[in-house]
């Protein structure tokens, strides 16, 4: 019988996190700075026009060992564009519009070609969020940082602020059964499971492939494939909360569909069932590896550590459902209907002729 292999196995223990991510309650004692929780309220001031009503979100991400695959495959021009959208689609949840963006680059040392090509990606992610990059530092720190290229390691955080007035903030409140979740498509793994997604499908780390190898299915070398940066969700998402009342969003990274079990700490007693996949060919490509490998990857253990093709959901009245997907439609984001809001409270996913229940 093949082991199964989980994110656990790659390194990554998400028990483990999930009990540090307890600490993060010790944050709720500041809170009483705010009224919204982690959404600050600004106070009033004539000298920076902010009215009563003024209110911010920051958010501060990185694009964790993807950053190795960008060193292995002497790419840097694009991991920029991960860092920017890991922070700003962030930030757009709460109904933001980002406002500024820092970056922060601890390298082994600045290589000025290395440096260019690390904020190439920055200002491309940058414009596509329609927000400047306002501060940053690169810190050389060889001894900390030693990567897998010598004098080329490198980590990456990108930081940004977003501002939104009290009538507009997205609370998760007042979510219901039988409301839409809508899914805005992936262009792949993003920046979330790499370190599972890289150990099963590369060589280097114990996997199968080399880099420049193009697996059936993929229309392209695989490392370009595992590559290609986080879509940016700022302009589609941000127009739709123009015009569209958004219960909720959720920025499908880490933890992936169980993410949306956050929003019933604000809506109590309600679930979320999922039923519409297109996964892109990578996906399929690491469970059919995995076996190859003498493993299985269950689909539940996929739907916890990937976003399985959709990147960012928003939830919204059944009887906004049809303007909502309209609006995006517009704004070209390829929006589509993926699951809707249930009154059981579990995660389940309707994926290959199965019903799976995500823990």
């Amino acid at each position: 019988m093949p082991k199964n292999y989980t994110y656990t196995d790659a390194g990554v223990n998400r028990d483990q996190r999930h009990e540090s991510k307890k600490a993060l309650d010790l944050l709720h004692e500041t809170y009483k700075y705010s009224r919204f929780g982690p959404v600050v309220h600004l106070p009033y001031s004539n000298i920076f026009q902010l009215t009563e009503d003024t209110f911010l979100d920051l958010t501060i991400e990185g694009v964790g060992t993807k950053v190795l695959l960008a060193e292995l495959a002497g790419r840097y021009d694009t991991i920029g564009v991960d860092a920017v959208a890991m922070a700003v689609n962030d930030v757009i949840r709460s109904g933001a519009t980002p406002l500024a963006i820092s970056d922060n680059i601890h390298a082994q040392a600045s290589n000025p070609q290395l440096v260019k090509a690390w904020l190439e990606g920055i200002v491309d992610g940058a414009n596509q969020a329609e927000c400047p990059v306002v501060s940053g530092e690169i810190g050389d720190v060889a001894e900390i940082i030693n990567g897998i290229s010598a004098g080329e390691g490198f980590d990456m955080v990108v930081a940004s602020v977003g501002q939104v007035a009290k009538e507009r903030i997205i609370t998760g409140y007042g979510i219901k059964p039988g409301d839409a979740i809508i899914g805005l498509p992936s262009s792949g793994l993003h920046s979330n499971g790499i370190t599972f997604a890289r150990k099963i499908l590369l060589k280097q780390w114990g996997g199968k492939y080399n880099l420049g190898d193009k697996p059936e299915g993929l229309n392209r070398e695989i490392v370009s494939e595992m590559l290609e940066p986080t879509k940016i969700y700022v302009r589609p998402f941000l127009k739709l909360a123009e015009t569209v009342k958004i219960k909720g969003a959720v920025h499908i990274t880490g933890d992936a569909y169980t993410k949306f079990r956050n929003l019933t700490g604000y809506s109590k007693g309600i679930g979320f069932q999922f039923d519409n996949f297109k996964p892109q060919p990578i996906f399929s490509l690491i469970q059919t590896t995995a076996a190859e490998l003498g493993y299985k990857v269950s689909d539940e253990e996929m739907f916890t550590s990937f976003n399985m093709g959709w990147g960012f959901g928003v939830i919204v009245a059944k009887e906004d459902r049809d303007a909502t997907l309209s609006v995006l439609e517009k704004a070209g984001a390829y929006p589509e209907q993926i699951g809707s809001v249930t009154g059981n409270p579990q995660i389940t996913v309707q994926y290959a002729g199965k019903k799976l229940v995500l823990a």
